[in-house]
């Protein structure tokens, strides 16, 4: 879970195989490689799936990115386990949207370089244009495909701001939750709906597609259901850390969380403890299962390397990484009726 450590820090530093990667970038600076190439090189040959590397402004867009604001098209995506780059979503009133660009497309290259297998931090950057500084208003060439069409769209970067989380009412009362990643705030927006969903309604949580984001946002998510209580623990190097939810949520209203295989990190943790803690019933499909935890480091010209220095569990002990969650309810098409009904089900 990307930044996550970052806000709910270990109680020592880390210790183990990632001092290990440590003593291997020192030794590549040492011999005449720079911060950034030598901490590139460590991650590399440590097969650390999550470790990743950003200059300083990569690292000040992801900064910005999780308090709601950044320069780019508006395209949110995900690797597959195949590898390959599928968008997720598209924001309203985007350079991405004005494009067509839909969700389910491929997205097979940014400026000429191929995308399929590499992290999806890196594409956000790509998008973005972190290494040239790129500014609101200049071009990226995104190579596409939807089916068997391939094809290749020129777009203008754009100031945007991200819309995190969306509130409808259905019929009957039910309140639909949807949030696309936990960006700053979004725990506090979730009380707040909460709060104004119609007496004796029940809420669904819509998770699908949510990547993740703030860890500290989940937990004040799960705190708006749970009256207190273990939300999820997490180890850093053989120390064993908990995140508790705060007293006083809603424990009366009939829940659902929708979840799919873009359910991940965050998301996951969250669903974990609706789940385990008999909160929520879970439909969809299975979850992502990224369930790690990384480290950042400041290198010394400034950019930064996060490495994975441990897992999360949910609050019964459950691993996510590499599993999943499965749901209670296993549904690939027509989830938001399924839960609907479920909903129905759970308020008689």
């Amino acid at each position: 879970m990307t930044g996550s450590p970052r806000r709910t820090r270990p109680v020592r530093p880390p210790r183990g195989s990632s001092r290990g990667r440590a003593a291997a970038a020192e030794k590549a600076m040492a011999d005449g490689a720079s911060p950034v190439e030598a901490a590139e090189r460590a991650v590399s040959r440590s097969g650390d799936r999550w470790g990743a590397v950003y200059s300083r402004g990569e690292y000040e867009e992801f900064e910005e990115a999780l308090d709601g604001r950044y320069t780019g098209v508006g395209l949110w995506a995900r690797r597959e386990r195949d590898g390959r780059i599928e968008v997720t979503r598209v924001s309203s009133d985007s350079p991405a949207a004005a494009a067509g660009i839909r969700e389910g497309d491929r997205l097979r290259s940014v400026d000429g370089e191929r995308v399929d297998g590499h992290p999806v931090t890196e594409v956000v950057s790509l998008l973005r244009g972190d290494a040239k500084d790129a500014a609101a208003g200049t071009a990226v060439r995104l190579g596409l495909e939807r089916g068997t069409h391939a094809w290749t769209e020129t777009v203008r970067r754009a100031r945007l701001s991200t819309d995190s989380l969306a509130v409808r009412e259905l019929a009957g009362g039910i309140t639909v939750i949807r949030i696309d990643s936990f960006t700053k705030g979004v725990g506090d927006e979730v009380r707040d709906a909460v709060r104004d969903a119609p007496a004796g309604g029940g809420i669904i949580l819509d998770l699908r597609g949510n990547s993740g984001g703030l860890v500290t946002e989940a937990v004040t998510t799960a705190s708006a259901f749970l009256d207190g209580g273990l939300v999820a623990t997490y180890d850093v190097d053989g120390s064993q850390q908990a995140l508790h939810a705060e007293p006083g949520g809603d424990t009366s209203r009939a829940l659902v969380a929708l979840v799919d295989g873009g359910t991940m990190s965050a998301a996951e943790l969250l669903t974990g403890a609706l789940q385990d803690r008999g909160r929520a019933v879970v439909v969809g499909s299975r979850t992502f299962g990224k369930g790690s935890v990384q480290m950042p480091s400041r290198l010394p010209d400034g950019a930064v390397a996060e490495l994975t220095v441990g897992h999360y569990r949910t609050p019964s002990g459950r691993g996510v990484d590499g599993r999943g969650i499965t749901p209670d309810l296993e549904v690939d098409e027509g989830a938001l009726r399924q839960a609907e009904t479920v909903l129905g089900g759970l308020g008689e």
